[in-house]
């Protein structure tokens, strides 16, 4: 198979689909040109694959070492292909091991570089600025993290406004077990209409620790409130043609009073979520 065996369009697509797989272009081509003849020696295989005479052992060599390539050593060293089905599911799992171990191994260094930056972060800031107590997060994942971390902190209560979509669902987490297991007043209010089956047989445990559980027809915006002091709002922005929420962190007493009488209102003019509590 080289790009005389193929029509040009089906040349051109399969090279380009087996460099999205990960092999470069000089790889993608040596490999097409192997798979359509028994062997080739080295410098053969340049001509054939249009592959510079110096840079072919390299690409042989890498081919041999991402199994899509093998040696027959005879009189002279001669390289084959790897039949298809062999070669690139060989490939992929060994590039998932890789991946997963790149990405172990970022995390621990991510997580002691997060512990050796803290106090450096703390001294630069200088102490608080004119608007510290407030910061807008547009990233699912850092506000999936400030709410995590600010319920594994609260001490006394714990209120929330809950609608998808999530960014972490209270259902799934953890953590408000854990929050109502050492005394925090826990209270879920959801938005009519959002439990599916799989969430309302969730609840039962919920409601089994003390969490207390509610709905109400249609709730504003996305709350979460921990002691009366910090929390964040999630607000669904109104432009643009895909829903995106901004998040809103707020730490500053005033604004969670006022954020709590709002809870507090709808919380009164809801109802309780009938779902019974396991025996």
């Amino acid at each position: 198979m080289t790009s005389k065996d193929l029509p040009d369009m089906e040349y051109e697509r399969f090279w380009r689909r087996l460099q999205q797989l990960g092999l470069n272009a000089y790889e993608a081509r040596s490999y097409l040109v192997l798979a359509g003849h028994p062997r080739f020696k080295a410098l053969e295989l340049a001509a054939r694959a249009h592959v510079p005479r110096q840079k072919i052992y390299e690409v042989l060599d890498s081919l041999v070492e991402k199994g899509f390539a093998q040696v027959i050593q005879e009189r002279t060293k001669l390289f084959s292909a790897v039949e298809p089905s062999l070669a690139i599911p060989s490939y992929l799992e060994r590039r998932e091991q890789a991946l997963k171990q790149e990405v172990t191994d970022q995390a621990r260094l991510a997580y002691g570089l997060i512990e050796d930056l803290k106090s450096a972060y703390s001294e630069g800031q200088g102490g608080r600025g004119t608007l510290d107590y407030l910061s807008i997060v547009g990233d699912t994942g850092q506000t999936a993290t400030h709410y995590r971390r600010m319920l594994a902190e609260v001490q006394h209560d714990y209120l929330e406004f809950s609608r998808p979509p999530y960014a972490v669902d209270p259902l799934d987490e953890q953590l408000v077990k854990k929050a109502c297991q050492r005394g925090v007043g826990c209270r879920l209010l959801f938005e009519a209409g959002s439990l599916d089956s799989e969430h309302l047989a969730r609840i039962g445990d919920f409601i089994g620790l003390g969490v207390q559980v509610r709905e109400f027809d249609n709730l504003p915006m996305k709350l979460a409130l921990f002691d009366a002091r910090r929390g964040m709002i999630a607000l669904l922005d109104p432009v643009i043609t895909k829903p995106t929420w901004t998040t809103v962190l707020f730490d500053h007493e005033g604004l969670a009073e006022a954020m709590k009488g709002l809870f507090e209102n709808y919380w009164n003019r809801s109802e309780a979520q009938k779902t019974s509590v396991p025996s």
